[in-house]
């Protein structure tokens, strides 16, 4: 059983600016740029408000994180890509953005079954979809994206109130992208 919500037309507008990111492994993150990964799970940091992932926003940019990335939560085909991703890591302190996603609906999946079966849509293991899908409680935030490229990358300083387990993060100063191409990467 999943419940299915949908952005409402009049949020497709187009957008110049971004200044709220997600947090998500950086080998995640070029996934999700190479076109290889086109949802997101989420459940919820600790840091969350009542520990609960809220999906409250139809547009992010990607903010990839290091800290509980691991070799053994990605298939093995992207094991090569985790070292490629690791080596391109920005210097500590730096937070390096290049891609934003556009949120095409969102469902709320209550079945481990059907979590399970979006493995071709993502570079998880299937354990760790099933510890993201028991954590607390059963069932997860199923964001379906699409992923474009800033007009260059962006890096600013990792600021104090960006850390810790949250997802969103609001960024003291926007992004452009208006330069940014109309086409999804792929």
């Amino acid at each position: 059983m999943s419940d299915t919500l949908r952005f409402p037309a009049t949020e497709r507008l187009p957008m110049n600016t971004l200044d709220v990111a997600c947090k998500e492994w950086a080998v995640v993150c070029q996934a999700l740029a190479e076109g290889r990964q086109s949802v997101l799970l989420r459940k919820g940091g600790i840091a969350e408000a009542g520990g609960q992932f809220r999906p409250q926003h139809e547009a992010f940019l990607l903010y990839p994180t290091y800290f509980h990335e691991q070799r053994a939560g990605i298939i093995p085909e992207w094991h090569e890509r985790l070292a490629a991703v690791e080596a391109e890591r920005p210097p500590a302190g730096i937070i390096r953005l290049t891609h934003w996603v556009r949120v095409l609906r969102v469902e709320y999946v209550q079945n481990l079954a059907a979590a399970l079966a979006l493995r071709p849509q993502h570079i998880w293991t299937d354990e760790v979809v099933r510890q993201r899908f028991h954590y607390r409680e059963p069932g997860l935030f199923v964001l379906h994206v699409e992923t474009y490229p800033l007009p260059q990358a962006v890096e600013r300083l990792e600021r104090p109130e960006y850390a810790g387990c949250k997802s969103w993060v609001h960024l003291d100063q926007p992004v452009p992208l208006a330069a940014a191409p109309l086409e999804p990467s792929s």
